[in-house]
């Protein structure tokens, strides 16, 4: 019996510009992708950035996300904030309901909803704050699906309540030996190798499998992959991806659809 070919989706974080100051290149890598996170104006974003990110979104037919943060602009929402997990529950609310308000504005549907930076790493490992994330989700639109790190206390949380989940992996990211990101304020956190990131997602999309700092091999599921749309050589290595996946014969679409 033949395995049937590997499916993938590929998410980027956008919408992140916020008044006179531009960050990222969503206009570009929009026809890369196929699910868009775009920020709700907490981290960053604001009404006009969000209605024209969600506009680029539905021109090239990307699935659309809220990408709530931590209220910290200053920090661009990566700094860890001590909040509650009501906090969490109430932050994440009032983001999804105005990204999904610009969205229906637009005629369009929202798709999923992902948690960003500081906000996205304390509930993959706090699994109070992974409840609360995902009990708002539900209790505004459970027909949504979850973006968060594979295996994570995010993802349990997600399948726990009722949600449609996606296992999320990162191609320019390393990993540690409990399967989490290692911290950016930490030696090789990011990935610089476009060659190695590009063999690193292919192993966890074909494979199920990720090569961790300390050299171990650790099973993971990957059913989308972050790029991270604010690097220099952000939309070069999106194209690089692109063929190499299309090359070992990856399906590429948005996760349930």
């Amino acid at each position: 019996m033949l395995k049937p070919p590997a499916t993938v989706d590929l998410n980027c974080d956008m919408g992140e510009s916020f008044g006179a100051w531009t960050l990222g290149q969503d206009a570009d890598l929009m026809p890369l992708i196929t699910s868009a996170n775009v920020a709700c104006g907490f981290h960053a974003g604001d009404p006009g950035v969000m209605k024209q990110t969600v506009r680029l979104a539905l021109r090239q037919g990307v699935a659309i996300g809220a990408h709530p943060g931590l209220p910290d602009l200053v920090g661009f929402g990566r700094r860890n904030l001590d909040i509650s997990p009501e906090e969490a529950f109430d932050m994440t609310v009032y983001q999804l309901g105005a990204l999904a308000a610009v969205v229906r504005a637009e005629g369009g549907q929202l798709h999923h909803l992902k948690p960003h930076g500081a906000l996205y790493n304390m509930a993959a490992t706090n699994a109070q704050l992974a409840e609360s994330i995902a009990e708002a989700i539900y209790k505004v639109q459970p027909e949504l699906t979850l973006y968060g790190l594979a295996g994570s206390e995010l993802t349990r949380a997600g399948e726990k309540i009722g949600l449609k989940t996606a296992h999320e992996v990162f191609a320019d990211r390393t990993y540690q030996a409990n399967g989490t990101l290692t911290p950016r304020r930490q030696p090789d956190a990011l990935i610089t190798s476009a060659e190695v990131a590009i063999a690193q997602v292919l192993r966890m999309v074909q494979g199920g499998w990720v090569r961790t700092q300390q050299g171990q091999e650790v099973a993971i599921r990957a059913d989308t992959v972050c790029l991270h749309g604010d690097g220099a050589h952000a939309l070069d290595f999106a194209r690089q991806l692109r063929t190499a996946l299309a090359s070992a014969a990856v399906d590429v679409r948005a996760t349930g659809l």
